[in-house]
């Protein structure tokens, strides 16, 4: 992967994102950028350490914090995205 034109998009992966996130995509792939996603696994530790990876394989990245609401009425809030990007912040 070169470094040079990879970017990092740490977002949700739900159906209300998704026109954003086509959005997103596009501009990167029409700015001669490559996209990185991180695919939900079904470890937690081994979702991390890929993200780690995809951030430091990355130039840049592009962290969507503006959604924190819970999935269900009741439960708190996920809040992987702020510490995602507290990883981005610490590799930089």
């Amino acid at each position: 992967m070169p470094f040079e034109t990879n970017v990092f998009i740490n977002c949700p992966f739900d159906n209300e994102y998704k026109p954003l996130l086509k959005a997103l995509v596009f501009t990167i792939l029409y700015l001669d950028l490559k996209p990185i996603l991180s695919e939900t696994l079904s470890s937690g530790n081994i979702r991390v350490n890929q993200i780690k990876g995809h951030i430091r394989n990355s130039k840049y990245g592009i962290h969507y914090l503006s959604r924190s609401q819970p999935m269900l009425f009741g439960e708190f809030p996920r809040f992987n995205m702020p510490y995602e990007l507290g990883l981005d912040v610490g590799a930089a």
